[in-house]
């Protein structure tokens, strides 16, 4: 049996009961929610190749290089969630496709900046209008109160989900 507790809000929420066996972790929140992401991800990562051209970790660093100004290496490695060497085989394949370009850096001739070329505008535009119709697709079925809903639920969750990350690194 299913019991409520009290939330940070104050709402009630179910909780696994004490006295009941343990649920199948495919059930639980994060499973489910992880399951979402990566069908998410999944479906991006075809389009996208199927569009562009472009590989998971290539298709990432042109949406972060994106319409801004050049970027370092480190900066950009930081923007993905990646370290250098990771995306340095992405960065090469993006430069070979003329997709990027690399400059000095004019404050400090050690660092190296990246920019999207023109040809790599394009892809980030074609990333762009692919995201935007695949969050219409997934969204049009809520209502604009389901919509701010949801929003509220999943920032609450990640606030909740950075803090437990937090007490993990910190856990000794």
């Amino acid at each position: 049996m299913m019991s409520q507790t009290e939330s940070r809000g104050g709402a009630t929420s179910p909780a696994a009961d004490e006295s009941e066996p343990s649920a199948p972790i495919t059930v639980m929140l994060s499973s489910r929610l992880m399951v979402l992401a990566n069908l998410l991800k999944r479906g991006a990562i075809l389009r996208y190749k199927r569009l562009t051209g472009l590989s998971s970790v290539e298709f990432g660093l042109v949406a972060s290089l994106g319409r801004r100004p050049p970027m370092s290496v480190a900066r950009l490695a930081e923007a993905v969630g990646q370290d250098k060497g990771q995306i340095s085989r992405a960065l090469a394949n993006l430069l070979s496709r003329k997709l990027i370009a690399k400059t000095a850096n004019p404050k400090d001739s050690r660092e190296v900046l990246i920019s999207l070329t023109p040809a790599g505008l394009a892809a980030h535009d074609a990333i762009v209008e692919g995201a935007q119709e695949r969050n219409r697709r997934l969204l049009e079925q809520l209502s604009e109160a389901e919509f701010h809903t949801l929003l509220g639920q999943v920032d609450q969750l990640t606030a909740i989900a950075a803090e437990m990350l937090e007490s993990e690194k910190n856990a000794r």
